[in-house]
């Protein structure tokens, strides 16, 4: 028997839905995230994982990963998918809603206390971040200062 869990936030993002959009759906997410974080982390010999991408709807907003291989799978889950849905909420705001979603063996249920949706806010803040420090230097280019 397996147990199905789902843990979601929403997160407020000073930035436009579509600009906040060009992020997420696409790679460049990683080049603005994972130095930031590998950097502070110890990296210890083990098992990669890999992760697929199960959708990308651009028109929606709407992007899902799904592991594949490793991590979260080694411990007794048999599904773990990531949502990313950016909303938006104005001309310069968007609502960034991150949803886990995961089954895992009953015998592993302990496990599922592993699942943690902060690195999802970090990467949300990240985003936010550095939009609005490229939308200023964008400004201050433009100005001539």
């Amino acid at each position: 028997m397996k147990t199905f869990g789902s843990v979601t936030t929403e997160m407020k993002v000073h930035a436009p839905a579509r600009k906040a959009w060009e992020l997420y759906g696409t790679v460049d997410l990683t080049k603005i995230t994972v130095p930031k974080y590998l950097a502070a982390v110890d990296i210890v010999e083990g098992v990669p994982y890999y992760e697929k991408f199960t959708k990308v709807d651009n028109k929606n907003m709407v992007k899902e990963t799904e592991i594949t291989q490793g991590a979260f799978l080694d411990l007794g889950f048999t599904l773990y998918r990531i949502r990313f849905e950016n909303i938006s909420t104005g001309k310069h705001t968007c609502i960034t809603r991150t949803t886990i979603e995961w089954d895992i063996k009953e015998e592993f249920v302990a496990n599922s206390s592993r699942v943690s949706i902060l690195p999802s806010i970090n990467i949300a803040k990240d985003i936010e971040a550095y939009l609005l420090a490229n939308e200023k230097k964008e400004k201050k280019d433009h100005n001539g200062h």
